[in-house]
């Protein structure tokens, strides 16, 4: 079930890269992401009616997983589709962020006090060595220094998430957590597109398609299966699984948009996937 889960994030997560770009060509990059996280948050709403969970609960709770709404979407996503927005390519974009699971496993021993065993180290060396293979002839492209700099927020906002979600924000039902999450971004995004951007969208075919993917398949799918996996493992172990991310974006770039891609980086996707299976595998063998 784990496995199936993860391999199902692993794609989601993955086509997130895709239609990021696509939508920030029709729209400003926050504009787009409050709009989204307005529809997020009316879904998870009214499926937490249906399921009669129990909407209003401590003021604790529900700051922190605003907490960690405005780290997962408002920071790492703005990031990310600001970046965008300034002409970062999906790839680079998506290999700076693939860092996070190094950051994540050199925080969780001291502060979740997760052991990170020499075997998950080998499979985050192996993952990131991999991930480079795939990506790394983009990296000689004439690259905006604050795209780079915003690309770096989104990647410390999601391993700051992935920590606190772990050990703070582990408290309410998933459509609980993920409709104040929702709210919580989407009122941070609103706020950092009146002062930061001309905010503008415009509602082609590209864009609908697009954002609707993102709200249905990633952040209803996607999203929920990450704070599911968050909850029931540990925070390194889950968030290994990010190394997967760019070489499988760099495929699906190649099969949906035509982009081409080497034997050098189908190596570079086995040697990630190599890593990727020894790191979470780690702790099942102990």
């Amino acid at each position: 079930m784990t496995q199936t889960l993860s391999f199902a994030f692993i794609i989601l997560w993955s086509s997130a890269f895709i239609t990021s770009k696509i939508i920030v060509e029709s729209s400003s990059p926050f504009a787009a992401l409050s709009f989204r996280f307005v529809i997020v948050a009316l879904g998870f709403l009214l499926f937490s009616i249906y399921l009669k969970e129990k909407i209003f609960v401590k003021k604790k709770f529900i700051l922190e997983a605003c907490l960690s709404g405005i780290l997962f979407h408002g920071l790492y996503l703005g990031g990310v589709f600001f970046a965008f927005s300034l002409g970062l390519s999906a790839t680079i974009g998506a290999l700076i962020v693939s860092l996070q699971p190094i950051l994540t496993n050199i925080f969780a021993g001291p502060i979740l006090k997760e052991e990170v065993s020499w075997r998950q180290w080998i499979g985050i060396t192996l993952g990131f060595i991999g991930t480079c293979m795939v990506l790394g002839y983009d990296i000689g492209e004439n690259i905006s220094l604050i795209a780079v700099l915003s690309s770096i927020v989104a990647l410390l906002a999601a391993t700051t998430a992935t920590i606190w979600q772990k050990k703070l924000s582990n408290k309410l039902p998933l459509p609980i957590s993920n409709f104040y999450q929702a709210i919580g971004a989407s009122i941070f995004l609103f706020f950092i597109m009146l002062i930061f951007e001309d905010a503008y969208i415009n509602f082609t075919f590209n864009f609908i398609l697009s954002m609707s993917w993102q709200i249905i398949v990633v952040s209803f799918g996607a999203f929920t299966i990450l704070m599911y996996l968050i909850k029931i493992g540990t925070a390194s172990k889950t968030s290994n699984l990010f190394f997967l991310v760019p070489p499988v974006s760099a495929l699906m770039a190649w099969f949906f948009l035509g982009e081409t891609i080497s034997n050098f980086d189908l190596l570079g996707l086995l040697v990630s996937s190599i890593g990727v299976f020894i790191a979470t595998r780690a702790r099942e063998s102990q």
